[in-house]
C-alpha cells in the first residue's frame, strides 16, 4: 500500500531535504571528509549504513557521502591489513597470518565465524582506524575545501554570465 495525502508529502520532502542539504562549499569539503573517514574502516559491509547515519546525524549530502563511501571501496581493502598492523603495534598482539585473500575468502565463507575468530584483530584495528581518521580527515577536508569552492566561485560567475547574456 502506497502513503496516500499528507504522508506522501512528509515522505517526499525528507527525501529531497536528504538530496539537498549541505551543498555549501564547505559542507561539501566536510562531506567528503567524513565520507573518507567512515570509507576506510576496516570492517567490510558497514560503511553505507554509516555513511547514511553520519550524514543524517550530520545534516551531510547524502548523494555524495554515499559516492565517497562507494567509491572508495578499493582503498578500503588496501587499508585493512596496514590498519591490522597497526594495531597489532598498539597493543602488542602477535601477528596476524592470513593474507588479505585469505581474509577475503574467509568472510565470504563464514562471515560471523570470521568475525568470532578474528574479534581481538578487527578491535585492535578499529583502534587504530580510530586513531588515523582524525588525520586524514583534517587532510581530506582542507585539501578539498579549496577546490570545492574555486568551483563554487566559478559556478557563480558562470551563473552571472548566463544572467547577463540573457539581460543584454
Amino acid at each position: 500500500m502506497r502513503p496516500r495525502g499528507p504522508s506522501r508529502a512528509k515522505i517526499a520532502s525528507a527525501v529531497v531535504d536528504q538530496l539537498t542539504q549541505g551543498l555549501s562549499p564547505d559542507r561539501i569539503a566536510l562531506t567528503v571528509a567524513v565520507g573518507l573517514c567512515i570509507a576506510i574502516i576496516p570492517i567490510v559491509g558497514v560503511t553505507t549504513v554509516m555513511s547514511f547515519a553520519a550524514a543524517w546525524a550530520l545534516r551531510l549530502n547524502q548523494p555524495i557521502i554515499q559516492t565517497i563511501n562507494w567509491s572508495s571501496y578499493a582503498l578500503q581493502l588496501l587499508l585493512i591489513i596496514p590498519f591490522i598492523r597497526l594495531g597489532e603495534r598498539v597493543f602488542r598482539a602477535p601477528r596476524m597470518t592470513l593474507s588479505l585473500e585469505q581474509l577475503v575468502a574467509y568472510a565470504k565463507s563464514d562471515p560471523f565465524g570470521m568475525l568470532a575468530s578474528l574479534s581481538a584483530t578487527l578491535g585492535h584495528a578499529v583502534v587504530a582506524w580510530l586513531l588515523v581518521i582524525p588525520f586524514v580527515g583534517a587532510l581530506a577536508f582542507f585539501a578539498t575545501r579549496p577546490l570545492i569552492r574555486s568551483l563554487a566561485m566559478r559556478l557563480v560567475a558562470a551563473r552571472r554570465k548566463e544572467v547577463d547574456d540573457v539581460v543584454a
